[in-house]
């Protein structure tokens, strides 16, 4: 992949347990040549959790990325009319933040974001990472499956046995998925076994 000249705009909304999935993936792209622009929700701004604090994601995340991060809808209304994203990824993107995308709502910089880059025609990358994406948001990602200029990281469920509504993207898989959707095309297989069961 050659991700030389092109800028990617990384989204993370507060699936916390899956941050230390996605930093190397960020890692990736700036390594293979991307510039990547930070965005992050309102949860991964404030939030401390036992995976770790949000002082501590920030402060890697604008190390890695050697950008300043968009935090408020008013930083992020700009990525609209300037064109600047190549590619667009939510990762993770939670049950919550794939609601609202599929039902038009825009209450915080991730989805004002994602609005800009939709309404410039060009690709969103959601990596899932949700407890129901089996169960009431199922709906929510059936719509998003077939809205226009909209892929996904390859996902599938991560522990059918104690959450069998769970699902969770694949999240080495981000570059890959951005650079296909990049071409237009939706990487394969969409979903895929991510554990085995016991």
């Amino acid at each position: 992949m050659n991700w030389q000249g092109k800028t990617v705009g990384y989204a993370i909304t507060g699936s916390h347990c899956t941050f230390s999935e996605v930093m190397p993936q960020i890692k990736r792209f700036v390594e293979e040549g991307a510039n990547v622009v930070p965005i992050v929700s309102a949860s991964v701004l404030s939030t401390d959790t036992r995976f770790g604090t949000s002082e501590n994601w920030l402060k890697q995340l604008k190390e890695i990325t050697g950008n300043d991060i968009i935090s408020t809808i008013v930083e992020a209304e700009p990525l609209g009319p300037s064109k600047l994203l190549d590619v667009l990824t939510i990762a993770p993107c939670t049950g919550n933040t794939t609601s609202k995308l599929a039902n038009a709502m825009t209450d915080g910089p991730v989805l004002m974001a994602a609005k800009c880059q939709m309404r410039n025609g060009r690709p969103l990358v959601l990596a899932i990472s949700t407890n129901d994406g089996l169960g009431l948001n199922a709906a929510n990602i059936a719509k998003l499956l077939v809205t226009k200029n909209i892929y996904f990281v390859p996902f599938g469920q991560d522990n059918p046995q104690a959450k069998p509504n769970s699902l969770v993207a694949k999240m080495e898989l981000i570059p890959e998925a951005c650079y296909a959707a990049l071409q237009g095309s939706q990487l394969q297989p969409m979903i895929i076994e991510r554990f085995h069961s016991a």
